[in-house]
């Protein structure tokens, strides 16, 4: 297998992370993230590994998304999150990389 990059390492480690975090919420409900988290990453599996400063982006709009989705009191993710509860939190997201 050959050695992996930096970036390749962080994204690797952002999906342990969140497969981890999954396993913190309801029994019932990991299914929900794991599947979510799955999608996330699925997006953008055929981008351009050169890309460096689209990769760095979706780790940091990543990072900021666990953080919310680790919070205790949400317990249940949609399998099927609509796109304008998406779109409401990439707006956050970009607002706050702004800031």
């Amino acid at each position: 297998m050959p050695r992996l990059s930096g970036l390749q390492k962080d994204v690797l480690a952002l999906y342990r992370l969140c497969l981890r975090a999954a396993r913190r919420k309801p029994t019932e409900n990991r299914p929900n993230f794991e599947a979510f988290a799955r999608r996330e990453f699925d997006k953008n599996i055929d981008m351009d590994r050169k890309d460096f400063s689209s990769i760095e982006f979706l780790l940091r709009k990543g990072r900021r998304q666990l953080e919310i989705y680790e919070a205790p009191n949400i317990t249940n993710i949609s399998s099927q999150a609509t796109s304008s509860t998406v779109h409401r939190l990439n707006q956050l997201f970009i607002a706050a990389s702004m800031e």
